[in-house]
């Protein structure tokens, strides 16, 4: 196959898609599909059926264990005065399962970095880690940059298992991957 291929990377899904769309395509037993929801698909509900783009049969067994392919962060600021949610999600190659807590670290630039715990996502191919930090809270200070970075995530004694019953045994992350979910710098 020249345009699509049964491997983890992104070179291997469809050629058409931008760098952006690629985030929304994951690997099912029917192919390369794209994430219920999407804006792109025109479909707003996420409990819909994925897309079909591709159609591969068994493609997520044929790839081996799931792979992180984007970490981005669900918010754009933090003000520490205010406290809030920091939230990221972790977005794989194919659906997986969660059991247990795995965490994800942002790294503080300045201070501890700060520990997020899985909150949701199971059986999609988008997990969500949050950690909410209290109004005023010593964790972090005005100009602090958040970012993450590579080999973010941590299974903590849980597991992360792929629709082909691969159990990840390490989860890695490209510095790459977590350069692209950029930074974000908090307020006073």
């Amino acid at each position: 196959m020249s345009l699509w291929g049964a491997s983890d990377t992104d070179e291997s899904k469809p050629k058409n898609l931008t760098t952006a769309e690629k985030k929304e395509v994951f690997a099912t037993s029917k192919g390369w599909v794209r994430e219920a929801g999407s804006i792109l698909s025109g479909n707003d509900n996420t409990s819909a059926t994925p897309e079909v783009l591709v159609a591969i049969g068994d493609l997520q067994t044929a790839l081996g264990a799931a792979d992180i392919t984007s970490i981005d962060f669900n918010i754009t600021t933090f003000d520490k005065s205010d406290g809030g949610t920091l939230s990221v999600t972790a977005r794989f190659n194919e659906a997986v399962d969660v059991t247990g807590t795995p965490q994800l670290t942002v790294v503080n630039d300045q201070r501890t970095n700060h520990t997020l715990s899985y909150a949701s996502g199971t059986g999609t191919n988008e997990l969500v880690f949050t950690l909410v930090i209290g109004a005023a809270n010593a964790a972090t200070n005005a100009d602090d940059v958040l970012s993450i970075g590579a080999n973010a995530m941590a299974l903590n004694g849980g597991t992360v298992k792929d629709a082909g019953t691969t159990t990840v045994s390490a989860i890695t992350n490209s510095a790459a991957i977590g350069t692209a979910a950029g930074t974000i710098t908090v307020v006073a």
